[in-house]
Parts: C-alpha cells; sequence; structure tokens
C-alpha cells in the first residue's frame, strides 16, 4: 500500500495571484475613495423621502470636479463652520435637499418656500413648514439646503449657506431595505 503524501498549497501560485489581488484592493479602496461611498441615514430630517437606518450610494465625482448639484438633488456634506462651533464634530457628514443656488432669491412665508418670487414645486414634501425665513440671497460659492422633514430638520434656516466645498457627493441610490430599492427621486415614498 502506497503512503500518501500531504497535499500542500502551491505557494508559487499563491504569490503569483497577489499582484491581482492587490490591483482589485486598490480598485475597490479608490472607487469607495473618488466615486461611490455607501452611507446610512441616522436622522429623520429627511423623512418621508429617506428613512431612519434607510442605506444609501452617494456619487462623489461631481463634488470632486466643483460642480455644483442642482436645485432637488440630494447631498451629503461635512458640517459647516456654524454647527462646528456650536459642538458639531467638524468630520459629521449630514444630508439635505438643495432648495438654492447662488443668486438665487428665497423665503419661507404662510408654510411654503418661495424661490425668486414663486412658490418652489416640491413634491417630495407631505406638510407644510410652521416656520417664516426673512428673505434671502444665496451668496456665490454657496447652496442653500433644507431637510425634506422641514419642522424637524437642522439645515440652512437655522444655520445660514452652506459652502460648496463642504459638498462630500450627491446621493444617488438607496440600497437597503430591500423593499425600498432604487434610485433617490423627488418622490420616494
Amino acid at each position: 500500500m502506497a503512503e500518501k503524501t500531504p497535499i500542500a498549497p502551491d505557494k508559487n501560485r499563491l504569490w503569483q495571484q497577489l499582484p491581482s489581488l492587490l490591483i482589485v484592493a486598490c480598485l475597490a479602496l479608490l472607487l469607495r475613495w473618488a466615486v461611490l461611498e455607501p452611507r446610512w441615514i441616522p436622522s429623520g430630517s429627511m423623512l418621508p423621502s429617506l428613512e431612519l437606518q434607510d442605506r444609501i450610494l452617494v456619487e462623489k465625482i461631481s463634488s470632486g470636479l466643483r460642480l455644483t448639484p442642482k436645485r432637488g438633488d440630494v447631498v451629503v456634506f461635512r458640517a459647516p463652520e456654524a454647527l462646528v462651533r456650536s459642538g458639531y464634530n467638524p468630520k459629521t457628514a449630514l444630508i439635505k435637499r438643495v432648495v438654492g443656488l447662488p443668486g438665487d432669491q428665497l423665503e419661507v412665508s404662510n408654510g411654503q418656500l418661495r424661490r425668486n418670487g414663486l412658490v418652489a414645486s416640491e413634491p417630495w414634501l407631505d406638510q407644510t413648514m410652521e416656520y417664516s425665513m426673512e428673505a434671502i440671497e444665496v451668496p456665490q460659492g454657496q447652496l442653500w439646503v433644507l431637510g425634506d422633514n422641514r419642522n424637524a430638520s437642522l439645515d440652512s434656516h437655522l444655520w445660514g449657506p452652506l459652502p460648496e466645498e463642504n459638498l462630500i457627493g450627491t446621493a444617488l441610490w438607496r440600497y437597503w431595505p430591500p423593499a425600498r430599492f432604487g434610485p433617490i427621486t423627488a418622490k420616494t415614498s
């Protein structure tokens, strides 16, 4: 009877695959760092569009190229200076909807947002605003961002305009929970 010898892994084969594994790992890190980043929703400030614990994908190329988002885009950003001064961690990421671009005239009256003299169409809202906001003009290089849950959102109506350099990216896709899987659009609920 022949004696069986234990099978040892082919060490040469592992060494040959190592460069491919390193390339895949580097590409995955590059994708996560510069292109697409997973995030989760920690608060109710974006209800009903985004719910607590939703998992989303944030596109980062546009902000890296310093492209101004469009009105209605949902953006993720680093805490503005006013929040940092009040105790927020400067690395904290927040999520809100862009409602005003540089040069826009905004005000809130009678429960509605007015942009450049007209009532803004906001199909994502399910309640009127219970506050007023004096007319402002969004400064150059800045955005005005509000949560979809306007009456329970710490947003531009309280801390002012958002510098565009604070942008991390634009929320594009909800991947969890599966029942709400899909693009983040004007009316997602």
